[in-house]
């Protein structure tokens, strides 16, 4: 085992070399990594590389940084493993940078052995080319190590992946760091997608406007995110980030992936979809536990490998994706929830949004815990890979939302009340083209206790008023207040006027 690692000398240095180790294969080409991985590939009809993992979801349980959890001496040993291991075994560095803005910018660095070339080829089509410099971030990932655990170091920008080859642990290494290091510089990293609208108002006029969409992986974040909202020029909205960006204090969002886009394809629909489709049957895609027939042909509706299919697509080939990945201002932010109880689309004042970032209602998909999907469940700001104090991340979210004077809703992608009552993409899209047009009608409603619209253009509203559609409502709407309540309750450093607007 490796010396010990002393603030004096941080475990990054004692990283081999790329430049200069003989056994590391530093920055090959796409093709070079597809030749690398041929071994594992099976060949689509579009001519796009498909591959199976053996993991196909996060290791959440298995997964501790050294900024919330109590490092033992086998943690520490852990990260030193991965080093030594590295500088003696053949393995493949791919250097790249997250995120383009002036102080959300870092450098990013991959090390994985050449048997698992197939991580390095679908993590390096996410993100752009580096300049040169010398990375911020390391992430080294041993997918055969005999033991499973994800651990991190964010000060020192560091982080081992053992026993995982899947694609997702890497990718969100980089994403969860920079979160981290955008919110030491007084921004917020969030779990969401970007998007900017130029619509017509009730007036006539052209406005633009600055889209926030937070939600957990499978709620229907990417597909708001790259909705076109059926418009046409001069009307127009482009998709920016998909995924994870950061809100900054100047009230612009600074994005993070600028190269692809890591996408969900379980139910993946052209009629849907078809920005998004079109690039997941683009030959630049890179499947990953996709149902892949022996003659290449692609089914995305088959569960073969579970329900957590993905594609690494090109943000060149999604028809709304923009060039920039950078919002200049935020206006709106929705928080996507499957609650039953909750109205298509809710209007919600500063502390009640904070209460929403706060409470982070969703389902459990399988990218996080295949055995608990379809559950409800609630992560702080939608976001599981927070690191230091979520209360602070509350605080931090309401002054910054409040500085900035932005419009907060919550919106349910599910369905109201029962199943039969379902908010559609048809519905969602609806709502959320209106509300950038700034047509939507709204009324303080008594018996929800909510702002809800009382018209939409395009929506008969009436519909889908909750309290007709769940038997014993009041009951059920005062259960659920007095459980998020004490939900929010158990963050020790949570403002109190956090806490008493649940909602």
């Amino acid at each position: 085992m490796s010396e010990r690692r002393t603030k004096s000398r941080p475990i990054t240095t004692r990283l081999p070399d790329p430049r200069r180790a003989e056994n590391v294969v530093y920055e090959p080409t796409p093709e070079e990594l597809r030749e690398l991985a041929a071994a594992d590939e099976t060949t689509t009809e579009y001519g796009s590389p498909s591959y199976v993992s053996e993991f196909r979801s996060r290791s959440v349980e298995r997964t501790k940084n050294d900024v919330d959890d109590e490092f033992t001496a086998a943690d520490e040993e852990l990260l030193e493993d991965a080093v030594e291991v590295v500088s003696e075994r053949r393995t493949i560095c791919v250097d790249r940078i997250v995120g383009r803005r002036h102080g959300a910018s870092f450098r990013c660095r991959l090390y994985v052995p050449t048997e698992y070339a197939r991580i390095a080829l679908a993590w390096a089509n996410l993100f752009e080319p580096s300049d040169g410099g010398e990375p911020d971030l390391y992430t080294v990932q041993l997918p055969d190590y005999d033991e499973l655990a994800i651990r991190v170091s964010p000060e020192e920008g560091f982080t081992a992946v053992l026993g995982s080859d899947y694609t997702g642990e890497a990718k969100k290494s980089v994403l969860r760091l920079f979160m981290y290091l955008v919110k030491k510089r007084g921004g917020l990293g969030l779990h969401a997608g970007s998007k900017r609208v130029r619509v017509r108002d009730g007036d006539g006029d052209l406005r633009e406007v600055g889209q926030l969409f937070l939600g957990l992986s499978a709620t229907g974040k990417s597909t708001l995110t790259s909705h076109g909202l059926w418009l046409e020029e001069p009307e127009r909205t482009v998709m920016l980030q998909d995924d994870v960006c950061a809100l900054l204090p100047d009230g612009s969002v600074a994005g993070s992936e600028g190269a692809g886009l890591y996408i969900k394809t379980i139910g993946l629909e052209e009629d849907e979809q078809p920005g998004l489709y079109r690039a997941a049957t683009h030959e630049s895609a890179v499947l990953e536990n996709v149902a892949v027939d022996d003659d290449g042909t692609v089914n995305f509706d088959d569960p073969r490998y579970g329900t957590n299919a993905r594609a690494v697509v090109q943000r060149s080939e999604v028809p709304s994706a923009d060039d920039e990945i950078d919002l200049d201002r935020v206006d709106q932010v929705y928080f996507i929830t499957r609650n039953p109880l909750m109205p298509p689309v809710a209007k919600l004042d500063e502390k009640e949004a904070a209460a929403a970032f706060m409470l982070g209602e969703s389902i459990e998909t399988s990218a996080g815990d295949p055995e608990r999907a379809g559950e409800s469940i609630r992560v702080v700001g939608t976001n599981p890979f927070i690191v230091g104090s979520e209360g602070r991340e509350g605080n931090r979210f309401r002054e910054l939302i409040e500085a900035l004077g932005v419009d907060c809703y919550v919106i349910n992608t599910g369905y109201v009340g029962n199943e039969s009552t379902d908010v559609g993409v048809t519905e969602s899209v609806t709502i959320l083209t209106e509300l950038a047009r700034d047509t939507v009608e709204w009324t303080d409603d008594e018996r929800t206790g909510l702002t809800i619209p009382s018209a939409v253009p395009g929506l008969d509203v009436d519909e889908y008023y909750v309290p007709d559609h769940v038997d014993e409502y009041a009951e059920k709407a005062a259960d659920l207040r007095d459980e998020r309540r004490a939900y929010l309750e158990r963050f020790d450093e949570l403002e109190s006027e956090i806490v008493d607007a649940a909602y």
